[in-house]
Formats: structure tokens, sequence, C-alpha cells
């Protein structure tokens, strides 16, 4: 394992954690890069849906990043669009995989996404393989998306179909995660997120027997407060968990870490304010494949350096230089 501790630092006046979160959510505004839409058909029936930019003809051999958004993101999320314009920049073509029902779409089944559900992403990434084959894969997990990307590395183990990997901010264990949520300054986070899945789950309801398949009635959905609520009352019954604390236990991603060989990069930052220092794995957790970057500073998936008047994004500048170090 590299330990890192001092190589990101923080724009003078934003160091706070929750001035590192909010500063590249609400006042940068990224270019808008120029993309191309696709519906990626599932085996179940349902889909996802893909946004490309620079998408590579099929035998030209460009390496191809996969985005995994965050929790109630979306192409329109900031850190995504940062990521797409710096990483075309630099030669790379990039595809954002939505999750179910996060696109303009909703999806067709009652059921939705959950931070440990790693079939979708792998079908992609196996077609991806088969239809671009002289290309290298590569793949960035946010939040959510980088639990689902570590437990996907781990479970593919020696047969991960990806060259290199990065996971940004990662909730590594649900529990103590949803946990810290519901504390503090932090459940205006929790307040704000809950607002779009209630919504996203009110929505269901109008082409779904909600009630009849996990027996919770619609005028109850307002009721739900926190991620412990939501979770124990859709998330894990329509995902086929007995609980939320079922849901979590199973789905954390730091009991995969120590089974990844895909080359690995995580970021992360003791001071996020989206979970407790708990989460933050051992070096005996890790499997040598992985690069473990911790900060003092950065906040959830922020990592703003330069300064207040002129910012700078750290994390799109180490993710170009990792993925290049990695397609030698």
């Amino acid at each position: 394992m590299e330990l890192i501790k001092n190589r990101f630092r923080p724009a003078f006046g934003v160091e706070n954690p929750h001035l590192q979160t909010l500063y590249p959510a609400f006042f940068s505004k990224p270019k808008l890069p120029q993309t191309t839409k696709e519906i990626f058909e599932l085996s179940d029936g349902d889909f996802v849906e893909l946004v490309w930019h620079k998408k590579p003809s099929h035998d030209n051999g460009t390496s191809i990043v996969v985005l995994f958004h965050g929790l109630a993101g979306n192409f329109n999320s900031p850190y995504i669009k940062r990521a797409m314009n710096t990483l075309g920049k630099n030669g790379f073509s990039v595809v954002l995989m939505h999750f179910r029902g996060c696109g303009n779409d909703e999806n067709r089944l009652a059921r939705s996404y959950h931070s440990g559900d790693t079939c979708d992403a792998k079908s992609l990434i196996q077609s991806l393989k088969t239809t671009y084959p002289k290309s290298k894969l590569h793949s960035i997990g946010y939040s959510l998306g980088g639990n689902m990307l570590l437990k996907l590395l781990g479970e593919s183990g020696k047969n991960s179909l990806l060259t290199s990997a990065i996971a940004i901010s990662v909730p590594m264990q649900l529990e103590s995660s949803a946990n810290s949520m519901n504390s503090g300054f932090s459940k205006l986070y929790q307040y704000r997120l809950m607002a779009t899945l209630k919504k996203q789950l009110l929505q269901k309801y109008l082409s779904h027997d909600i009630y009849e398949l996990i027996a919770l009635k619609k005028d109850k959905v307002k009721d739900l407060k926190s991620f412990w609520e939501f979770d124990d009352a859709y998330t894990a019954p329509i995902h086929g968990f007995s609980s939320a604390c079922e849901y979590y236990e199973k789905s954390s991603s730091k009991q995969f870490l120590k089974d990844i060989q895909t080359k690995t990069l995580i970021i992360h930052s003791s001071d996020d304010p989206f979970m407790s220092k708990e989460v933050i794995p051992r070096s005996d957790e890790l499997s040598n494949s992985i690069n473990f970057e911790l900060y003092s500073h950065g906040g959830h998936v922020g990592f703003v350096s330069g300064s207040i008047l002129n910012p700078k994004y750290w994390l799109e500048e180490r993710i170009v230089e990792y993925f290049k170090s990695t397609s030698i």
C-alpha cells in the first residue's frame, strides 16, 4: 500500500470540509461536453442510459473510461462534466452509466439501484470489451458509485476486464456512513438527497403496485426521514434483502478490498462529512494492487486547490495522471 498524505493542498479559505464539498457542487459551472446518448438494454428487461463523450470507433484502440456517479447523481453533476472534459482533452473516450432511473427516463421495473448492485456495471463492461476489443478499459466511481466499483473489482479478482480504476470519497462501510449522515450538519446533506430519492420512489407508484410488492403505502413515503428508514422500507426489500442491516452488511465494499487484483487508486479525505473515520481501511485490509491516498482535507468529492478566487479542481488532474501511468 502507498499511503500519501501531502499531495493535495486545499485552497486557502476553503479548507473547511463543508466548503470543500459545496464549492465544486454549487459554485463551479463546467463547460457542457459534446455527448452522444445510448440505451443499454439489460437481461432482466430493464435498461440504463449511457452518455458518451468522444465515442470511439470499434477498432481504433482508444482507451475508454467508464464513469459511475454517486447517489442521486447524473450527467448534470458538475464532477461528471469536469471528468468528461478533462479526460476528453487528454485523449480518452468517456462513457457515463446512469444507474437505473437516474437518467432522463424512469426505469421499467419497480426496483431501482443500490450501493452493492454490480450486475449492470459488469454487463456494460463486458459489452464494451466485446465491442471495443483493442481498447483499454478504465473506470471511476464516485461515492456510492465508488462503493459499487470496489465491490465489483473484489468480486472479479483476477478476471477483471478493467486495466485500472479510481474510487473517490467512498462510503466503504455503509452502516457507519448512514449513521454519520443522520447526525449533526450532515443531516442537511441527507435531507437534500432524501428529497430526490422520495420523489423517484413516489413516481414508481404510478406504474407499479409498490404496496403489493413490499407493503409500503404511498402516503408513508413522506415520513421517511433518514437513509436508514428509506433503505429499510424500500431499498432492502425491493432488492431482496431482509433489512437495511443486511443490505449494508452485504453491500459494503470494505470487505472486498483484499480481493482486488486490478490497479486501483482510492482517494479519500479524513474530514469527509458524509462519513466517519470508521470507513477508512487498515493497511492489512488492502490488496497489493491498491494505492490508498488519504488526505486531511478535501470534503466529499471536493478536493479544491488553488485559491477561492482561482480554484483548481485537483481531482481531475490526479485522475488523468493516474490513468496515463497505468496505460503504459
